[in-house]
């Protein structure tokens, strides 16, 4: 159940991979604030170096892990291209 497809423009992402790569977006947003404004926003509603932010960040860093695999998750394109075309 843990990896039903959801298909959209004819890309299939499981919800698994939809819930990892929104909590990676918002990593890279915190990690943003703390490049730019020198402000976590994890830290700040959660507390400095308190159990909940370690939490949190473990989850992101795994949830990274996760969208890894995207990456090298073929295009639908590109299989359709490199498919054997029938001959008359």
């Amino acid at each position: 159940m843990l990896f039903l497809y959801i298909e959209q423009g004819g890309k299939k992402m499981s919800i698994v991979q939809r819930i990892a790569l929104i909590f990676t977006i918002i990593g890279a947003i915190n990690w943003g604030l703390i490049g730019f404004f020198n402000f976590d926003l994890v830290a700040a509603i959660f507390g400095d170096n308190s159990a909940i932010s370690r939490v949190i960040y473990g989850i992101v860093g795994i949830c990274g892990l996760i969208n890894l695999g995207l990456l090298f998750k073929p295009d639908a394109e590109v299989e359709r291209t490199t498919q054997a075309k029938p001959t008359r």
